[in-house]
């Protein structure tokens, strides 16, 4: 059974009450000050110095489910537009991770040490929250805090077990199997970020609604389905 360290969960109730891009920025300003902290007594004339930097393991465990939300909804991004049938399937594999691993109820994603010790630049980092913070901030002004029982240990586990159905759906090849279940997905990734449990009911609602219509109307009109589904979101994208 995973323990969980008391400081850090005080630290992510502490977490939870900053939005996205105001999290990050308080974490990269964090991490730059440690970094010039370790470095004050360094001696580098021989060597130019390299801008602040970090490990990304440290943001995954300081981010909590967040990190799920945030890996989530990268990884569903390539699945949203149609007709695409072979990224969406190899990024379904690590989303089918991350879902089974929210099941399990772990407390942040496991990835491999060499991912995890892999560095970046937090400058670079603060450019990309310049570029896409307006796009976050709106969906900021519309998510909120909301039905914490959904968000919650317990929650999250259920959570992530029902995302392992848009999963699945994502990795077969086959028309209208990636698109809606990738969108439906994206919106639960994003409401596990905000904290906001009526964004992952619907963000899960509309995955589930959408594979459950795919395997009826499948049975029921087999190839002709197929048909009418490409040309009707065709005529949508």
């Amino acid at each position: 059974m995973q323990t969980v360290d008391p400081a850090e969960e005080i630290q992510h109730e502490i977490d939870a009450r900053y939005g996205v891009v105001d999290l990050f920025r308080s974490m990269i300003a964090d991490l730059e000050a440690r970094w010039r902290s370790a470095r004050a007594g360094e001696s580098h004339e021989a060597e130019p110095v390299a801008g602040p930097d970090a490990e990304l393991g440290v943001i995954i465990d300081r981010l909590d489910e967040r990190a799920f939300g945030l890996l989530l909804l990268l990884l569903c991004l390539p699945c949203i537009p149609p007709f695409v049938y072979v990224l969406p399937q190899i990024v379904s594999v690590p989303m089918l991770a991350l879902a089974l691993q929210l099941a399990a109820g772990r407390q942040s994603p496991w990835l491999p040490e060499k991912l995890r010790a892999r560095r970046f630049a937090l400058g670079e980092f603060s450019k990309v929250l310049d570029w896409c913070e307006k796009y976050i901030r709106w969906v900021e002004a519309i998510a909120r805090p909301r039905l914490p029982a959904v968000t919650g240990r317990t929650g999250v586990r259920v959570v992530g077990a029902l995302l392992v159905i848009p999963s699945l759906s994502i990795m077969l090849p086959l028309i209208g199997t990636n698109t809606v279940p990738g969108i439906g997905a994206a919106v639960a990734a994003l409401g596990l970020i905000q904290r906001d449990g009526l964004l992952v009911i619907l963000g899960i609602s509309i995955s589930l609604v959408w594979v459950s219509l795919l395997v009826i109307f499948a049975l029921f009109f087999g190839v002709e389905f197929a048909g009418f589904l490409k040309d009707w979101l065709a005529g949508l994208f």
